[in-house]
């Protein structure tokens, strides 16, 4: 079984859950601070590890007219101070070869999107760097399709990797969670994340955005670790309901501590027996 080191940080599907969380995309340069310093203090108070998550860019989006970010310099701009001034290592998610050039030196961990994870220039792009590379299981994929995925990046002989559930399509602009899928590809023997924000999203919902079911969400979260998972995959905001994206399914930083607290109970009786 794999084991991912990140900076003092173990991630590993035998150790107590690590948490990867933040804001879906940088908004401004004051709301991601805010969010990473809650989010720090939480962590600290519960002693859970943490891996700080934004988007520089929603390249994805359901519109034209829907909200990216706030420019990828000035986006990395921000990642790259709250990971200096909170010495906490951060994430966020590549579109292209040319991005990784660009956001290598900054991420500490390179994230693969669900719709892209099965290009390969990417996936080998990613690996070369020798950086921790998260790649979302996309919502079209089998939980054993991922086995190819993981080939492409060790073909690089980067072993870092990490493969994140977060739902497969169930019909139209609908999302369901098969668990045993966290199962199978804890069989490869990789660090196993579940994303439980956007496995409740609705995507495409709204007609020109995607919609959310945000009150499943600890549900879901219970449930994965219960069978069994590295880490949680938590998008997190100030005011949901104000957020300039995927605010549907995103919960409140104030929801966090007592979710985690039964998270942290579950996975401590399932690992230690």
């Amino acid at each position: 079984m794999k084991e991912i080191v990140l900076d003092n940080i173990k991630i590993s599907n035998a150790r107590p859950i690590v948490l990867i969380a933040g804001p879906c995309v940088i908004e401004d340069e004051k709301i991601p601070f805010k969010i990473a310093e809650e989010l720090l203090r939480i962590t600290d108070d519960l002693g859970i590890p943490f891996i700080y998550k934004a988007s520089y860019d929603k390249a994805n989006r359901s519109s034209i007219s829907s909200f990216r970010g706030i420019g990828i310099n000035n986006a990395l701009g921000v990642l790259s101070k709250i990971k200096e001034q909170f010495n906490i290592p951060v994430l966020s998610d590549v579109h292209s070869k040319e991005e990784i050039a660009i956001t290598k030196d900054i991420l500490d961990v390179i994230q693969i999107p669900a719709f892209l994870c099965r290009q390969t220039d990417l996936l080998v792009s990613a690996g070369e760097t020798g950086k921790a590379v998260n790649v979302k299981k996309g919502q079209f994929m089998s939980p054993w399709d991922m086995k190819n995925v993981i080939e492409k990046i060790i073909s690089t002989k980067n072993e870092k990797i990490l493969l994140t559930e977060r739902g497969t399509s169930f019909g139209y602009n609908n999302l369901v969670v098969d668990f045993r899928g966290l199962s199978t590809m804890a069989h490869f023997g990789y660090p196993v994340i579940f994303d439980a924000t956007h496995s409740v999203q609705l995507p495409g919902g709204m007609g020109t955005s995607s919609g959310g079911q945000r009150e499943f969400v600890e549900p879901l979260v219970r449930a994965a670790v219960a069978v069994g998972c590295a880490g949680l995959f938590l998008e997190v905001h100030i005011s949901p309901d104000e957020a300039l994206c995927d605010g549907a399914n995103m919960i409140s930083v104030k929801e966090l501590p007592d979710m985690l607290k039964r998270a942290i109970s579950i996975d401590k009786q399932i690992k230690e027996g």
